[in-house]
């Protein structure tokens, strides 16, 4: 690669040879065997890591109806746009919303889904948190025939009959929807790639043995062209010979229904025993203090992470650095849901809010990750929202927790298994997991817009350029 800025204001030439970089001069003599790539001065970045995505919900979600801001704003709208995607899919078909929110049509049941689509279609709405599920009565009676008892995610009043809440159940609905195929994700691996995303951890929490093949497939061949990073379940691990990457085990916190503390303490350790991290689902107070004392208590392993970590006043800041535990926080949520932020949540806590600077100088390592579907798979998006701090109508959250264009760039360009620690120049030996703009760093951090990425290399192959994608 010939004239690429590898670090503002130094432009050099660039060999990559197989999967690395083999040499960074101010000009290479060119030959027959290499292909020749003039960057015409673009910055040479590091490829982008989503240190926290949910790959089979983002391909479910772009086949599926928005039914949450910022596209429904309203039980009126929703209603609509229920309407509209039944009327595109066959009527025996499922429908499926993502993205719902209580600011939309208040709290969302069976039957509150059974006045906005009326009939016999089976429908479930996803909550934009990911952690709940809303089926209407249709829905339910397809997935509670011949059902002795509902599982105890499955929410029922005083009179033992499902709401339609049903809590951390994904592995038990897919088994009742009796659908065994998987989301193709080849169109999630072409957009993050043209987002330069070069590497993935997949946060969902219940993968089973089908699910994890069907992502080592994706990756295989070439659908998924990122490294791909696996969470989940103490028992369901990636096997020997996969192209995926073990992660952390997953464990999800939900305030309302707190596990016990020494199982907790227990549940750690046995990951801890397998040489692997825990990743805590935080988005309370009450869930992070847990967390940490949880993790005090079994002591931390370096894989520990804090996912989100929504709500982290001073006092929890300084017991995660004391830890040295990681934090993975979603700045893009700044921007998506800021303005529901501002309206709902105790003004108390709203200066501690997926903090930026405050986790930094506080002395805690910080990666990011999209969330998507549940935020924007775009980290660009991520990434000016950590800098500018503002809703999407403009007002400010969290004064004085924006970033620098270059700290919010390394939340997404730390390394995949080591969020948090930021990278230094490129260098000889590196992977050549890369990013190339088309212009220089210092116009592309007045506005970063994924729309300047002009090429993305992963493992040393082009995966992406503008004109056309690879995989």
């Amino acid at each position: 690669m010939q004239c690429a800025e590898v670090e503002p204001g130094f432009v050099r030439d660039v060999l990559i040879r197989d999967t690395r970089i083999a040499a960074i001069e101010t000009r290479l003599s060119p030959t027959a065997d290499v292909e020749q790539i003039d960057a015409a001065g673009g910055a040479l970045l590091r490829g982008l890591h989503d240190h926290h995505i949910h790959l089979f919900a983002l391909a479910a979600a772009r086949q599926s109806v928005a039914c949450g801001p910022p596209e429904v704003t309203s039980a009126d709208e929703l209603a609509r746009a229920l309407a509209a995607h039944a009327e595109g899919i066959d009527p025996e078909d499922w429908l499926r919303g993502f993205g719902y929110h209580e600011s939309v049509a208040g709290p969302l049941d069976r039957r509150a889904l059974d006045a906005l689509l009326p009939g016999t279609r089976p429908a479930r709405v996803q909550h934009r948190t990911g952690a709940m599920w809303v089926l209407n009565s249709a829905a339910l009676e397809r997935v509670g025939a011949g059902l002795a008892s509902w599982p105890s995610g499955v929410e029922c009043d005083a009179q033992g009959t499902p709401t339609g809440r049903v809590y951390a159940e994904d592995a038990w609905l897919r088994e009742r929807l009796g659908d065994a195929s998987f989301p193709d994700l080849a169109s999630v691996g072409r957009f993050l790639a043209s987002c330069g995303v070069t590497g993935l951890t997949d946060a969902t929490p219940d993968k089973d043995s089908a699910t994890l093949a069907a992502l080592d497939a994706a990756v295989e061949s070439g659908a998924l062209p990122q490294r791909v990073v696996v969470m989940g379940a103490l028992e369901v691990t990636p096997e020997s010979g996969t192209r995926l990457e073990r992660g952390a085990h997953k464990v999800m916190l939900r305030e309302s229904a707190l596990p016990e503390f020494e199982a907790l303490v227990s549940r750690i350790r046995a990951a801890h025993e397998q040489d692997r991290g825990v990743a805590f689902h935080c988005v309370t107070r009450a869930e992070l203090v847990l967390a940490a004392g949880a993790l005090r208590a079994a002591s931390v392993h370096p894989g520990d992470r804090i996912e989100h970590a929504s709500i982290a006043p001073d006092d929890l800041v300084a017991m995660l650095s004391e830890l040295g535990v990681t934090v993975v926080t979603q700045p893009g949520f700044v921007y998506e849901r800021g303005d529901v932020y501002l309206r709902d949540v105790d003004p108390a806590d709203r200066p501690w809010l997926y903090r930026g600077r405050g986790f930094i100088e506080g002395g805690v390592s910080l990666g990011a990750g999209t969330d998507a579907p549940y935020g924007d798979a775009d980290p660009w998006c991520a990434v000016r929202a950590a800098v500018a701090r503002t809703t999407r109508d403009g007002h400010l959250l969290g004064e004085g927790e924006g970033l620098t264009p270059e700290r919010a760039l390394a939340l997404f360009t730390s390394p995949l298994e080591a969020p948090g620690r930021v990278p230094g120049p490129l260098a000889v030996g590196d992977a050549a997991d890369l990013c190339l703009l088309d212009r220089p760093w210092a116009p592309h951090s007045a506005d970063l817009v994924r729309d300047h990425v002009r090429m993305t290399i992963a493992r040393g192959r082009v995966i992406y350029t503008r004109e056309r994608s690879a995989g």
